[in-house]
C-alpha cells in the first residue's frame, strides 16, 4: 500500500533538513573537530568554567599539608562528578588520590615550559599575587583522550606555593573524566540545545503560516476540480494571490465557467432536439400502428421490426430529454419534506406491477427528506427497474433500505444480479456508459438511467455512488438532507 504524504509534511521535513544542513555547516565554519577539544568556542564556555575551578581550587590548597590538599581535591571531585589531581613539572603528585597517569599525560605534564615572573610581591615578602594560569608561552591547558577505557584529560598549568617556601612551583592541575562533557564542567550542551531549540521555534512559527497559505490555497483547488469533475461548473476559488497560484485559479474558474456553459448549452441542445423529435415519433407510432392492422401476414415481421426501432428511438429520446431537463435544473430545484418510504413504495410498486421480483423495503414511517418528488421517485424508479433489469425473475431479490445519520438520511438499493466489475464503478453514472456496450436493444438500455438518477439525486443536494454488494450484486448508496 503507497503512503500517502502531505505536500505540508514535505515541506516541514524539508525545512529541517536545511536546518540541519545549515548547522552541519556553522559547525565546520567555526572550525570544530572531531576530538575532544573543551577550549572549542562552540564548547559552550568550557574553558572559562575550567579555568575558574582551577583558580578556586590552586588557592585553596597553597601551603597546605599534604592530607589537606587531599581533602581539598577530594571535596572539588565530589562536587563537579570529576577527578582532580595536582602534579609538579617534575612528575611528582601534590594533591589528589595516587594515580599512574597515562604516558601521553605524564609527558605532557613533564614537557619544559617558560613562566612569567614568581608570584611573591618583591616589597612584601608575606603579600602575595594573585593566583593565575601561565602567561603566554606553551599553552596554559591542554586536552588528551586516552583509551582502555575512553577517558577525557584536561591539564592546565598554574603557580601554587609550598608552606613556608617563597619560590612559586610550577604545577599541573589534571581534571579526568569518563565523559566527553566532563558532566558539565568541560562541555554544557544545554545553552546550544535552547538556541538550537529557539532558531527551530522561531523558524517554525515563520514557516507554518507560508506553508499553510500554500497548502489551503492547493487544496481548495483540488476540491474544485474534483467538484467540477462531478458537474458541478459554480464552483469558484480564490484567485487573488499573486504569484502562480493565483494564476492556477484564474485558471480553474475560467475553466469551469467554459465547461459550465459547454455542459449547460449541450444538455440545452438536448433537450430541445428530444423535444422536437418527440412529434414525428409520436407520428410514425402512430402510422405504423395503422400500417400493422393493414399489413398481409407475411409482411407483419417487417412492420414489427420498424416499431421496435421507433419505440427504442422514443426511449431514447425520453431519456434524453429527462437528462437534459434535470441538468438544466441542477440546484435550483425547489426542495420539499417528503416522506421517503411512501415515494419508495410508489415508485417499486409502479415498475414491479407486472413483475415477480421479491423487494424489501426497510424504510421507517418518520424518515423525511429534503427533495424535489417528480427527481427522487424518478432516481428510485430508474434503479428499481436497472436492478429489475439484470436479475432473475424467479430468484431476484431487491432490498431498499434508509437509515438516519445525523442531518443526513442515507438510503441502499441493492440487488442479487451479476454486479459490475469494480473498476467500472466510477462510470456507471456517465452519460451513455454501458458495462456491456454488446448488449442489444431488448436486453439493455440507453445508458442515461443512471446517469439521469445522478443528475436527480445531485439536483436535490445528495450524492449517489455505487459499490458491490454483499449479496454479489450491485448496491447504490444515495445520501440526501434530512427534512
Amino acid at each position: 500500500m503507497r503512503v500517502r504524504i502531505t505536500l505540508f509534511t514535505k515541506i516541514l521535513v524539508w525545512f529541517l533538513l536545511n536546518l540541519i544542513l545549515l548547522g552541519t555547516l556553522f559547525l565546520l565554519a567555526f572550525g570544530i573537530r572531531f576530538r575532544f577539544e573543551p577550549w572549542s568556542p562552540l564548547a559552550g564556555g568550557g574553558a572559562s568554567r575550567v579555568d575558574t575551578v582551577t583558580r578556586l581550587l590552586a588557592s585553596e590548597i597553597d601551603e597546605k599539608d599534604r592530607p589537606d590538599r587531599d581533602a581539598i581535591v577530594a571535596r572539588y571531585n565530589e562536587a563537579y562528578n570529576v577527578d582532580f589531581y595536582v602534579f609538579d613539572n617534575a612528575g611528582r603528585q601534590l594533591a589528589g588520590p595516587a594515580i599512574e597517569l597515562p604516558a601521553k599525560v605524564r609527558d605532557d605534564i613533564t614537557r619544559p615550559e617558560a613562566f612569567g615572573p614568581p608570584a611573591r610581591n618583591a616589597n612584601n615578602q608575606n603579600a602575595r599575587e594573585p593566583h593565575q594560569v601561565a602567561p603566554p608561552g606553551p599553552p596554559a591547558a591542554v586536552s588528551i583522550t586516552t583509551d582502555d577505557p575512553r577517558t577525557y584529560w584536561v591539564i592546565v598549568r598554574a603557580l601554587t606555593f609550598e608552606r613556608g617556601v617563597d619560590i612559586p612551583v610550577r604545577s599541573r592541575f589534571i581534571v579526568r573524566s569518563d565523559s566527553y562533557s566532563g558532566h558539565g564542567l568541560f562541555f554544557d550542551p544545554l545553552p546550544w540545545i535552547a538556541v538550537g531549540g529557539l532558531v527551530v521555534i522561531l523558524s517554525i512559527l515563520l514557516w507554518i503560516p507560508f506553508v499553510r497559505h500554500i497548502t489551503r490555497s492547493i487544496g481548495q483547488m483540488t476540491s474544485a476540480a474534483k467538484r467540477i469533475a462531478d458537474e458541478d461548473f459554480t464552483v469558484r476559488v480564490d484567485e487573488r494571490r499573486t504569484d502562480e497560484l493565483g494564476v492556477l485559479g484564474s485558471s480553474i474558474n475560467h475553466l469551469a465557467e467554459r465547461l459550465g456553459g459547454f455542459v449547460t448549452g449541450q444538455k440545452r441542445f438536448l433537450g430541445d432536439i428530444s423535444h422536437e423529435l418527440n412529434s414525428p415519433l409520436a407520428r410514425m407510432q402512430f402510422a405504423i400502428s395503422i400500417l400493422e392492422a393493414k399489413a398481409r401476414p407475411e409482411d407483419k415481421r417487417h412492420v414489427e421490426d420498424v416499431r421496435e426501432d421507433v419505440e427504442a428511438m422514443t426511449r431514447l429520446v425520453n431519456d434524453l430529454l429527462n437528462y437534459s431537463k434535470v441538468g438544466l435544473r441542477g440546484t435550483e430545484a425547489q426542495l420539499d419534506r417528503i416522506e421517503l418510504k411512501e415515494v419508495v413504495e410508489t415508485a417499486a410498486a409502479r415498475e414491479t406491477s407486472a413483475m415477480s421480483r421479491f423487494i424489501s423495503i426497510a424504510i421507517e414511517k418518520e424518515v423525511v427528506v429534503l427533495a424535489k418528488r417528480e427527481l427522487i421517485d424518478r432516481a428510485i424508479a430508474n434503479l428499481v427497474r436497472n436492478s429489475i433489469k439484470y436479475t432473475d425473475a424467479l430468484s431476484g431479490r431487491i432490498n431498499i433500505t434508509a437509515v438516519l445519520d445525523g442531518s443526513r438520511v442515507r438510503m441502499t438499493i441493492e440487488d442479487n444480479g451479476p454486479g459490475v466489475p469494480p473498476d467500472m464503478l466510477s462510470k456507471i453514472f456517465d452519460p451513455l456508459f454501458r458495462v456491456d456496450s454488446h448488449r442489444s436493444r431488448q436486453d439493455g438500455g440507453t445508458g442515461l438511467g443512471l446517469a439521469i438518477v445522478r443528475s436527480s439525486v445531485e439536483a436535490c443536494g445528495g450524492r449517489v455512488s455505487a459499490r458491490l454488494a454483499e449479496t454479489g450484486g450491485l448496491a447504490v448508496d444515495i445520501e440526501l438532507n434530512a427534512g
